[in-house]
């Protein structure tokens, strides 16, 4: 035990610990797409300092939401802090520990090597998405929503809308293989690809925010250890972790 505590000084998990020794846990976590690649290092740090173990579905925040509403089990659940508040009102996340982990904006995504397009004021990127050939982001997202609204507000909903492709895929995925010559997601899902490149963040006067959080499941059979596991993602070893890759700890 002196030796898992030593481990989880290490990582930051300044937490009190569950005895995995006699009582490891599988956790089954509902993670976003945009969360993934900190959710692979953090898990990883995650199960060495307590032994327990992680087995992550990762999918859209409407994906999962929609695996909840059908009674699929879960023990602990990382998407959009909207969705987790209102699965808490109806029961089926608790109440606490419910937390805010952090917030991303939405990135410019190209591929490795290709021109980046200037998107650092509003002006360059409205010329940038009508200049575009193709402009491909998930549906059903933060994305999808928040790009209709800036879209209307630039003006250029009609212009571009045929350009647009609604991606079943992660966006950085769809842009390595040529499906899309621009992309738009979360940042976080395009730092850890090396194959796409950011172009850089939308402009600030129509950035658009998406905040995710952490929460456990009302009737999760290892209670401690999922809660552990939430406060973990607050800790100093998760925020430079999310730094890292494109997110706002908040």
């Amino acid at each position: 035990m002196k030796v898992l505590r030593a481990i989880a000084a290490i990582v930051g998990l300044a937490l009190p610990l569950v005895s995995t020794y006699a009582h490891s846990a599988e956790l089954k976590v509902f993670e976003s797409n945009a969360l993934k690649t900190v959710m692979d290092e953090l898990g990883s740090q995650f199960e060495k300092a307590t032994e327990n173990k992680l087995a992550p579905t990762i999918g859209t925040t409407a994906e999962l939401r929609g695996k909840i509403d059908q009674g699929e089990v879960f023990d602990v659940a990382v998407f959009t802090k909207t969705a987790l508040d209102e699965l808490a009102k109806q029961g089926k996340v608790a109440g606490a520990p419910l937390i805010t982990i952090t917030r991303v904006g939405i990135g410019v995504a190209v591929r490795k090597g290709a021109v980046k397009p200037d998107v650092s004021t509003v002006q360059a990127f409205k010329s940038a998405m009508l200049n575009a050939a193709s402009i491909g982001y998930v549906k059903q997202t933060p994305t999808a929503t928040n790009m209709k609204v800036i879209f209307e507000k630039l003006g250029i909903t009609n212009q571009v809308q045929p350009k647009i492709k609604l991606l079943d895929v992660v966006v950085s995925e769809a842009v390595t293989k040529g499906e899309v010559e621009i992309g738009l997601t979360q940042i976080s899902e395009i730092v850890p690809y090396a194959s796409v490149e950011l172009a850089g963040p939308l402009p600030a006067d129509i950035q658009a925010y998406t905040v995710f959080g952490g929460g456990i499941a009302s009737f999760t059979k290892y209670p401690d250890a999922a809660t552990t596991l939430v406060q973990f993602l607050t800790s100093p070893a998760a925020v430079s972790v999310l730094r890292a890759n494109g997110m706002e700890p908040l």
